[in-house]
């Protein structure tokens, strides 16, 4: 039994000191021009390549996510501008819509040089910051450098082209659209359709294939991702639904509209006044295409709360977890089913109150007008590194290589609760495996929590409680029917494939 105790903690070590691995994205800071003359204007890049599957964050994330932050570190006669961002994707699913960067992505900033700067090489340095995500986000960052001579000619460099190619990406300010938006009637106190139409000025029209809208981010209300197409015969119409945070609702409204045609996609600024109500309807949509979303039934917004979390539990950092403790209640109960079955129970009560307190924080978090995701926390890199000491900090201790003995601080008192036999290990235990599972996503889940984060408290309360459910539930039944644990999973190269 100490054997497989061990296998497993090593498991948890492993699963969660990657957390503090190198980061999925390599950062470089590369500039048009390699020679450049006082009073010119360079243009910079920040280049971010991502591993295949992560992603980074447009300036708007969208429903979850940090976009990327340059804080520059200039020497006197160069100043940074505001970052152009190229056209990001629209990731799924609908309900938690994200804008992002896959693949790579370069940030474009103009420098303005000084017009009496001397000769010679300038050191332009950049600390950056950004969330990486796969099936779990990461917060990460880089330190940036680069050399830009000034001199008597303006001589590019090798990476003028690159910078050109993305700077072709970003949205322009001139478009061949005359752009308005109204509301439609509004659908409760804090939702309203959002109608967006764009008229073609030009004597060319241009074929559109699709058409959608990016909107910038606010704190005071949120265009959510859903796009219907309506009919309109000289340019596009589309609605978004509208979902206020705070205040009054906007009288005007900004962001990128992007056009597809001919399979390539360009953006326009648009920043616009918003009229009032249309006078009757909303324009009818087109054929195949609805101008609204049905609303999804509670019942199948908590089935798929709690389908999603117990398929959190063959989820990477969870499946580990759920074996160790399932055996350590075993060993500890020995022979006693009665008391097994009570260490499940309240295993099952750390799992609900933990849910319970993270509803709590979200519906807090939401009423002071901040937008939240499944595992927000882990945003925080001071919260990811004391989780991460944690685990293994406990995984030492299930080693058995020494006592963690801290004088009594906070991290102490969690090591000796996750290690304690009996009802408060066990009640603890729920608490960290909840912890734990939200950093991870597991299919239903998204699509659950995504409408709870939008729905009244009550709601929000009942999903997390059923996630709750979901996640507690196969260590009630196998501590109640232990000698199904030989029917579990082992960890290996499986939950690899599982997850793609």
């Amino acid at each position: 039994m100490r054997i497989l105790r061990i296998l497993f903690a090593a498991v948890c070590v492993s699963l969660f000191a990657a957390s503090a691995q190198a980061a999925h994205t390599h950062a470089q800071l590369i500039l048009a021009d390699e020679t450049a003359r006082p009073g010119d204007t360079v243009l910079a890049g920040v280049h971010l390549k991502m591993e295949l599957g992560w992603h980074t964050y447009w300036k708007n994330p969208g429903s979850a996510g940090m976009p990327t932050k340059i804080e520059w570190q200039l020497p006197p006669g160069v100043t940074a501008g505001e970052i152009e961002w190229p056209l990001p994707e629209k990731l799924p699913p609908d309900e938690v819509i994200t804008y992002a960067y896959e693949d790579e992505v370069v940030l474009i900033v103009p420098l303005k040089i000084a017009t009496d700067l001397k000769p010679g090489p300038l050191e332009l340095k950049a600390k950056l910051s950004w969330l990486e995500c796969k099936e779990q986000c990461i917060p990460a960052g880089a330190d940036v450098q680069t050399t830009l001579t000034i001199g008597d000619v303006t001589k590019p460099s090798t990476d003028e082209t690159l910078i050109n190619s993305w700077k072709s990406k970003t949205p322009t300010l001139s478009s061949p659209f005359s752009f308005q938006a109204h509301w439609e009637k509004p659908a409760n106190n804090d939702t309203r359709t959002l109608i967006v139409e764009g008229t073609q000025t030009g004597s060319d029209l241009i074929p559109i294939e699709k058409a959608d809208f990016f909107p910038d981010a606010s704190d005071d209300f949120e265009v959510q991702g859903p796009t219907a197409k309506l009919e309109s015969k000289n340019g596009f119409a589309l609605s978004k639904a509208v979902k206020k945070f705070s205040g009054d609702w906007p009288s005007k409204i900004s962001g990128v509209v992007v056009i597809e045609t001919n399979g390539r996609r360009s953006g326009f600024e648009m920043n616009v006044p918003i009229t009032g109500a249309a006078a009757t309807s909303a324009p009818k949509a087109a054929s195949g295409e609805t101008s609204s979303r049905p609303a999804q039934p509670l019942w199948r917004t908590l089935l798929y709360a709690f389908l999603g979390g117990l398929i959190l539990n063959v989820m990477p950092c969870v499946l580990p977890v759920i074996a160790l403790k399932i055996l350590g209640f075993i060993s500890e109960a020995a022979n006693d089913r009665r008391q097994l079955r009570k260490l499940g129970l309240i295993y099952l009560a750390g799992v609900l109150v933990s849910f319970l307190i993270l509803a709590v924080l979200v519906i807090g978090l939401k009423a002071a007008g901040n937008r939240v995701g499944w595992g927000f926390q882990f945003n925080n890199p001071y919260f990811l590194l004391a989780i991460t000491t944690l685990v293994v900090l406990i995984a030492l201790n299930l080693f058995g290589i020494f006592e963690v003995t801290l004088g009594g601080s906070t991290l102490n008192a969690a090591v000796n609760l996750s290690s304690r036999r009996g009802a408060a290990g066990a009640f603890f235990n729920g608490l960290l495996a909840t912890v734990l599972a939200t950093s991870c996503t597991a299919p239903y889940l998204g699509s659950a929590v995504g409408f709870a984060f939008t729905a009244p408290p009550s709601i929000i309360v009942l999903v997390m409680l059923t996630v709750g459910l979901g996640l507690a539930f196969p260590y009630v039944v196998l501590s109640w029917e232990p000698a199904w644990l030989k029917f579990l999973p082992k960890p290996g190269a499986w939950m690899e494939k599982f997850k793609i």
